[in-house]
């Protein structure tokens, strides 16, 4: 019979998708724990099946198609340790996550249908650290095995960044199995997928004023108050409010419409746990994968400023645990995106060059620029190496246009993260972990955008946000089942000589024979006296 996942654990594996910490594996899978028992000395709670497999496997793996983050290491980390919350790095305000595949399996799980799980989530969103349940997920657990995957659309969560994204066409699967007599010693342990037709992310950056006058607010770095009276006046000439990127985006006061980010094909992602042949023996090892399948992104779309990210290769992240440090594994293809602006590459994005940033800057006002130059800026900032009306920067600079650079764009591709330990609980092994991500785009401010307290990002998403781990015995897994010896009946009691009859010791045994003798003599005089003819006494 088929189980549905108990609405308690669709939260920490969103969870732990979102925060992406690289732990070792065991500390990570999110099974019920083990109850303690009230008396030590008595029995346990449960008592394992029989027949017994023999496999130990402990592992998962986790992708997120993409990870919104608001005012990010903005938010001290919370801690029931005294002094963690100092060390821990900070969380961001707000993390909204969208399609969340995670594939777990854990043989030593307390409740047996724990040992694998699958799920497709639509999503989830933490707060200052606190995360919510998340409903509306496909998931399967077992035992018992599932043949077939559950399969169909999920709907991503109401979340307060609604009004800066949308989602469409999020579908997802989950398949989870599990051998009663071999355990784990299956095809695929457990195997979750999401998908996402199409996302815009961010078409307001709500930690910039949504107000175009900042008279009184504005405080640039080396200008006298002349100077800041001169950008502000600037600005207000700009279509809309800084939280709109002057304009840029499809916030109120936009003219372009657009969004910071856009997906225009499908996203898909994708995690498994199964077990590996090891070369030279007849055991397993543990494997975690999440793989990503994207072929572009789009920044600005449909605006004058619109930038191509192409992916050109496909990341996948591969952890494998044989038990043993020296053969275990992490393996990770990074992404190679191509930044492309106006037809002209403005870099790649690999391991060799992880960042690239891009440039908003303000068109500083000049009477004497040509007609052409103060044509092309229509009112709106300049990204990157255009102006809004397709004019290269290089050409407007050469004309004598003067820029102040408010903010950067960064992008960047998150170096591989990795941990491992020795463990000895709940058996003796090796569990290493990893994490990665696809695409980091960051809008970052520069000390030209003179307004106070602002932090040091002002948004953040992530895409592809990719974790993996895995924990095997040493040896690696046995495939087999344990030897099950039929249990021999119970002792018989001892033979001895019959009991005596009990003896009549006291009132209350004597009260029975007494009791059927009186009943005995009371039923013959009732009969006695039916049967006697009745006489009536005469007339005189």
């Amino acid at each position: 019979m088929r189980r549905r996942l108990p609405v308690v654990l669709a939260l920490p594996i969103a969870a732990s998708v979102l925060a992406l910490a690289a732990a070792p594996a065991s500390a990570q899978v999110q099974t019920t724990p083990v109850p303690p028992l009230r008396d030590p000395s008595g029995p346990p709670a449960s008592s394992p099946a029989q027949p017994q497999p023999l496999g130990h496997a402990v592992g998962d793996a986790g992708t997120g198609l993409a990870v919104i983050r608001v005012l990010p290491n903005s938010t001290p980390t919370k801690a029931v340790i005294p002094g963690a919350e100092d060390v821990l790095p900070k969380q961001s305000a707000v993390e909204v996550g969208f399609g969340l595949a995670s594939a777990q399996v854990n043989s030593e799980a307390f409740l047996a249908y724990e040992k694998a799980i699958a799920q497709a989530s639509p999503g989830g969103i933490a707060v200052q650290g606190s995360s919510p349940q998340s409903p509306g997920s496909l998931a399967q657990t077992a035992p018992p095995n599932n043949e077939n995957p559950v399969v169909g659309g999920i709907a991503p969560p109401k979340t307060p960044l609604d009004t800066l994204l949308t989602v469409k066409g999020l579908d997802g699967s989950a398949h989870a199995k599990w051998s009663d007599t071999l355990g784990p010693c299956v095809e695929t342990i457990s195997d979750a997928r999401t998908s996402i037709a199409s996302l815009s992310a961010l078409n307001a950056i709500p930690t910039l004023p949504s107000a175009k006058d900042l008279t009184g607010l504005f405080d640039v770095p080396g200008l006298d108050a002349a100077g800041d009276n001169a950008v502000v006046d600037q600005l207000k000439k700009l279509t809309g409010p800084l939280s709109t990127l002057g304009g840029v985006l499809g916030g109120q006061g936009s003219t372009e419409g657009g969004s910071l980010l856009r997906l225009p094909d499908t996203l898909s992602a994708r995690s498994t746990v199964k077990l590996v042949d090891i070369p030279g023996s007849p055991n397993k090892a543990v494997q975690s994968v999440s793989t990503l399948q994207v072929a572009s992104v789009q920044l600005l779309a449909g605006t004058g400023f619109e930038i191509s990210i192409n992916v050109v290769s496909q990341p996948t992240l591969t952890v494998t645990s044989t038990g043993d440090k020296a053969t275990s594994s992490v393996q990770y293809s990074a992404p190679v995106l191509e930044v492309v602006q106006g037809g002209k590459s403005l870099g790649r994005l690999d391991a060799a060059n992880p960042a690239l940033d891009i440039p908003l800057a303000l068109p500083l006002p000049d009477l004497a620029l040509p007609q052409q130059v103060q044509d092309g800026l229509k009112g709106l900032p300049i990204i990157g190496d255009l102006l809004a009306g397709g004019l290269p920067l290089r050409d407007a600079i050469a004309d004598g246009l003067k820029t102040l650079d408010l903010g950067v764009i960064r992008l960047s591709v998150a170096g591989l993260n990795q941990t491992d330990a020795a463990a000895t609980e709940p058996f003796q092994g090796y569990q290493l972990g990893a994490t990665a991500r696809m695409l980091d785009l960051q809008v970052l401010p520069t000390e030209a955008l003179g307004l106070p307290n602002l932090p040091s990002a002002l948004a953040q998403v992530s895409l592809g946000e990719q974790v993996a781990r895995a924990y095997a015995p040493e040896g690696g897994v046995v495939c087999g089942t344990a030897a099950v010896s039929p249990e021999a009946p119970p002792a018989p009691a001892p033979q001895g000589s019959p009991m005596p009859p009990l003896a009549y010791t006291n009132a209350a045994y004597q009260s029975i024979p007494l009791f059927w003798s009186g009943t005995a003599m009371l039923l013959v005089g009732v009969v006695l006296v039916a049967a006697l003819p009745s006489r009536r006494p005469k007339r005189k």
